[in-house]
């Protein structure tokens, strides 16, 4: 079994963990391209092209599936990847956890990106998934940037401003943008209340996880063997390990210790 992930840049290392961790012995490619970040202030068109090449370089892996392991991405792109790449190969998008967060009752902050908040498809979801739920949008300006670089001073920053703008009486937070998964107890100890119950953060790792071995009529199979190998593309060139700030990050070094596939 083979999945590919891809995303602008290291934002696709926690659901790459997911797979690890669910199918250890799934081979994992990864498809970035952090010298065109953010893809958020580029243009529609320019960023579909980008992402296209990411998903193309994933592609001529011969993967199982693709996930696109990029909020942006998949507000922007998705439709073309999938035009181009299916049926032959299943192509999965990350939606922001809206729906499970409003479940839950409000207020609910959904903390994103200056392009995807505020943006006919976020409202979309919130209009879909969380009506009559107190709902907050908080931009996150600077945040992936931070997060790409592992610049802990701009993490911080970047997270105390955001969560200056998060009513302090919100009782879950969506993380809708996969870097920010990276960084999630960060998030949860700013928006945290003294004294109040405990926020509960959403990600999208695990849900496109599992919907990519359901794609592929796969299960879970934690206890396999880890003998997955990994595959590194970076600008659709293939490298010997990921970035090295991914390795800031548990999930980053729990991918660097896979065996390299052309090794």
């Amino acid at each position: 079994m083979k999945i590919a992930l891809m995303d602008s840049g290291i934002g696709l290392l926690a659901a790459a963990a997911v797979v690890h961790r669910l199918r250890p012995d799934a081979d994992l490619v990864i498809s970035s391209d952090p010298g065109s970040m953010p893809w958020g202030p580029r243009t529609t068109e320019d960023l579909t092209e980008r992402a296209l090449g990411c998903a193309r370089a994933a592609a001529a892996q011969r993967p199982d599936a693709l996930i696109i392991a990029c909020n942006t991405a998949s507000v922007h792109a998705l439709a073309a990847i999938r035009a181009e790449l299916e049926p032959e190969l299943p192509v999965i998008g990350t939606v922001p956890a809206i729906k499970p967060a409003a479940a839950g009752g409000g207020p609910v902050a959904i903390w994103a990106t200056p392009a995807t908040t505020g943006s006919p498809y976020q409202r979309g979801l919130i209009h879909d998934f969380a009506a009559g739920v107190e709902v907050t949008e908080v931009a996150c300006p600077g945040l992936a940037d931070a997060v790409e670089r592992a610049d802990e001073q701009a993490i911080d920053a970047a997270v105390a401003d955001a969560a200056a703008r998060t009513p302090r009486d919100v009782r879950a937070v969506v993380l809708g943008c996969t870097h920010y998964e990276l960084v999630a107890e960060r998030i949860r100890a700013a928006v945290q209340p003294p004294a109040a119950p405990p926020v509960v953060l959403h990600g999208s790792a695990g849900a496109v996880a599992a919907q990519a071995l359901r794609r592929i009529g796969a299960v879970p199979r934690p206890e396999a063997a880890a003998r997955g190998r990994l595959t590194v593309l970076l600008g659709g060139r293939e490298a010997m390990e990921p970035v090295p700030a991914a390795l800031a990050y548990p999930e980053g070094r729990s991918l660097a210790a896979l065996v390299p596939a052309g090794a």
